[in-house]
């Protein structure tokens, strides 16, 4: 049975740098390292209107659709998703390619047959992960279940060229 065992809140000192060193491959221009596991997300800042970065670990990528999802780690307290749901339009790379998307959350039956796939194909990184986000589950499909309607993912939707956003 999942337990949330407490609130955690975005890493500081020593386990940030950690936490963004994708970010710094990007900006080496070494994005293509992480294929397409990983994507650079630009998004602009709800309150400062600049945009913003950050590298968010895709758990399902449907390239001949042109749709990502990811998962939000810390729910709502997340800037990126504050900033997604205030300005859907934002910039992704996948490795050393560029799109403007559109943000959209994928329904709650969809977001639980994501995250069970994602759990069969990385069953003891899922557990790991949500360990550090202040999970306590046995991992069984009723526990991801639990935990998908209590997340938030999000899929960006590669926009056609020449459609691009304000990022």
């Amino acid at each position: 049975m999942t337990v949330y065992i407490r609130d955690t809140h975005p890493p500081r000192g020593f386990a940030r740098i950690l936490w963004r060193l994708p970010l710094w491959l990007y900006r080496l221009h070494l994005g293509w390292l992480l294929q397409s596991r990983f994507l650079l997300l630009t998004h602009i800042g709800r309150k400062s209107g600049l945009p913003r970065t950050t590298v968010l670990e895709v758990i399902r990528a449907d390239k001949t659709a042109g749709k990502y999802t990811v998962f939000s780690g810390w729910r709502k307290q997340s800037d990126w998703v504050k900033n997604v749901e205030k300005t859907p339009q934002v910039k992704i790379q996948i490795g050393n390619h560029s799109f403007h998307a559109q943000t959209t959350r994928p329904a709650p039956e969809e977001a639980e047959a994501l995250l069970l796939a994602y759990a069969a194909r990385y069953p003891h990184l899922l557990r790991l992960v949500l360990r550090l986000l202040g999970y306590q589950t046995d991992g069984t499909e009723e526990d991801l279940r639990a935990i998908a309607h209590h997340s938030i993912m999000v899929t960006f939707e590669v926009l056609p060229p020449g459609t691009g956003g304000n990022v």
